[in-house]
């Protein structure tokens, strides 16, 4: 066999959201902290995220995770985050995902029935309590980093929708949230290709139209996400709704999107809808859902924010060797606009 630049990966999805873990064949990625490796990787080695993302080896409807030791004491491990466009600093399906696959392969001890460990992501350390069962991670909560709101109901004029009324916050990711109803969504399945047409135009119109720098590492970047949601309920007292998370170049996170979870409770919380302790149950456009809470109340760079834990499952699905054939015409792969609606659609490398 002739391949080189071969990596492991296990597969593994997020209450339906693909978010796959490379756990050997990279080999040592420079720099003291996740962050520096999630740059380093950007920069130098993009090649390996458009390998695994691309076609003909992955698709658009994927994230790839990156394993890698952490030179944090406090941490088992570390994880760079690979998105079809992007390196985001924090993802929440993609954490389950990855604590998932370090336990149940046995890379990270488990210990029945929970199993508290903390990893280190790009955004910083996070904590997580895995409830284990026979060998199963059945539950993963994790305490994400600092959400909060950048603006509330902020007007944007939108090409095709006019002037549409808009939330964007922070919740690892910048998120713009509009209430599907308001621009004729109900977020049911048969919409989704409309949906993340829509979604990339709105996108593109409030990244343009309104500031969004983290006030503490303005290196991250500014609004790369579209939620849409539907209003608060209470089912039998517990706080619910939908949503749908538009991910670049134009699709629809399968799962009810952690970051975009702890963005919505950043804006909830923002107008008095939830309380610290109080659960919200956060349903995804398949019906899966996140279990969402506002643990405790703090400031990011004096700006109000909340400390929220997200609670999700995932499941392994398959185990792989990705490599490249030196005679293979797309050893990064391509993509087409038929799936992949970004600017980078029509392109292929070799």
């Amino acid at each position: 066999m002739r391949f080189n630049n071969m990596v492991d990966v296990v597969g593994c999805h997020a209450e339906g959201e693909i978010g796959n873990v490379v756990v050997g064949g990279i080999g040592d990625v420079p720099g003291e902290t996740m962050l520096d490796k999630r740059n380093y990787l950007q920069d130098h080695r993009d090649d390996l995220r458009q390998r695994l993302l691309h076609e003909p080896r992955g698709n658009v409807v994927r994230s790839t995770n990156v394993v890698l030791p952490s030179n944090n004491p406090a941490a088992a491990m570390g994880y760079v985050i690979m998105e079809s466009t992007e390196y985001p600093v924090m993802s929440g399906s993609n954490t389950i995902c990855v604590a998932t696959v370090l336990l149940e392969t046995g890379m990270v001890p488990m210990t029945e029935p929970v199993t508290s460990l903390t990893l280190e992501s790009p955004a910083g350390l996070i904590d997580l309590e895995c409830t284990c069962h026979d060998g199963k991670v059945t539950s993963v909560r994790f305490v994400n980093q600092p959400a909060f709101v950048y603006h509330l109901e902020a007007p944007i004029e939108v090409p095709g929708y006019g002037t549409i009324t808009v939330d964007v916050a922070w919740g690892g990711m910048a998120y713009v949230l509009v209430d599907a109803a308001s621009v004729g969504f109900a977020l049911e399945p048969s919409e989704a290709r409309d949906l993340c047409i829509a979604g990339q135009v709105i996108k593109t119109a409030a990244a343009e139209q309104l500031s969004a720098v983290h006030p503490e590492n303005p290196e991250f970047p500014g609004i790369t996400q579209t939620e849409f949601t539907t209003p608060l309920q209470r089912v039998d007292g517990v706080l619910t709704a939908r949503n749908a998370v538009i991910v670049s170049p134009g699709r629809i996170d399968r799962s009810a999107c952690g970051t975009g979870t702890s963005a919505r409770l950043a804006a909830i919380h923002a107008r008095g809808q939830i309380e610290p302790g109080e659960h919200f149950i956060h349903r995804s456009i398949l019906d899966t859902h996140f279990d969402g809470v506002v643990e405790s109340v703090t400031t990011v760079g004096g700006v109000p924010a909340i400390v929220p834990s997200i609670a999700g499952q995932a499941w392994i699905t398959d185990f792989s060797k990705v490599g490249v054939d030196p005679s293979d015409p797309f050893p990064t792969g391509f993509t087409l606009s038929d799936t992949w609606l970004g600017p980078q659609a029509n392109s292929a490398t070799s």
